[in-house]
């Protein structure tokens, strides 16, 4: 946590500046990325609130969506995070959504990405979309987590900048 927390402190005070708010959807991430935002004093500012959506029943009762809503897409990758980061903007109203969908480890996912493979995803005000995957090459469990919600972080970040 101490390496997010100052990250997460830029990115409160950012969002305070502005007035503006963010929502997030995360997975392999297990909550990190809320818990170093929330570490932030003052963040009923800017945080509306998030999920971990590991299972498909997070993805149906916390989001709403249903398979029919992804057509082709699948988890972790840049698209489906994206999505999820659309939606669970829409949901919170939100100024700002964030999405981290991944693989910690030990092993890979069931869509063949290996352990340490994440997409994270940031969107907001005027069609704003940003993403990217990132390869850690671990299979550290913790570790990934870690780096997985300092990435996520990271984008948000520069998308704010």
């Amino acid at each position: 946590m101490q390496t997010l927390i100052p990250l997460a402190a830029d990115i409160g005070a950012l969002l305070k500046e502005r007035g503006e708010t963010v929502a997030i959807s995360e997975s392999s991430a297990g909550g990190l990325i809320s818990a170093a935002l929330l570490a932030v004093p003052g963040a009923s500012a800017f945080y509306r609130g998030g999920g971990v959506i590991y299972t498909p029943q997070a993805f149906r009762g916390l989001l709403g969506l249903t398979r029919d809503d992804l057509g082709d897409l699948r988890s972790s990758t840049e698209p489906y995070a994206r999505l999820l980061a659309r939606t669970i903007r829409g949901k919170l109203r939100a100024d700002w959504g964030l999405c981290e969908t991944g693989a910690s480890g030990p092993g890979g996912n069931m869509y063949g990405d290996a352990a340490g493979h994440t997409c994270v995803a940031v969107v907001g005000p005027g069609g704003l979309e940003f993403s990217r995957t990132l390869e850690t090459g671990l299979d550290d469990r913790e570790d990934n987590m870690r780096r997985f919600a300092l990435d996520a972080l990271d984008l948000l970040h520069a998308a704010l900048a």
